[in-house]
Parts: C-alpha cells; structure tokens; sequence
C-alpha cells in the first residue's frame, strides 16, 4: 500500500450497516508512501494507522481549471 499526504484513507465497517471510517492522511511517516499513516478522521480525531486489508487508499483529487 502506497500513499501521499492529502490522500483519503477509508477503513470498511466489519459488520453489515457499519459505517466506513474515513479520513484525511496527515503525515507517511513509512519509507516511499507506506505505513503507517497518521489520519486525521472526519470526526476529528488523528490516528496512527498500519491498515489492514480491510483499508482502501483514495489519491486526493487534482482540481484542473475547465477549458473553455
């Protein structure tokens, strides 16, 4: 697993109708974007994170300026 600062972590429920933990990567603190990971989830709190298989990383989004 490989990320940046900025990219989304989210962390599936484990029992149907949990819902995910997401969360924004502050800091890779693992050689070449790998864990572990502090994330600063949506209901504020940070966390140093090794994921699981249950993780999924989503790269942050690049905004382009629209071409007219």
């Amino acid at each position: 697993m490989r990320a940046s600062t900025g990219d989304r972590l989210r962390i599936h429920g484990r029992v149907i109708g949990q819902k995910d933990n997401c969360g924004v990567i502050v800091e890779v603190r693992g050689p070449d974007g790998g864990p572990p990971y502090r994330v600063r989830f949506d209901d504020g709190h940070e966390s140093l994170v090794y994921p699981g298989p249950d993780c999924v990383v989503e790269p942050a989004a690049t905004v382009d300026s629209p071409t007219l």
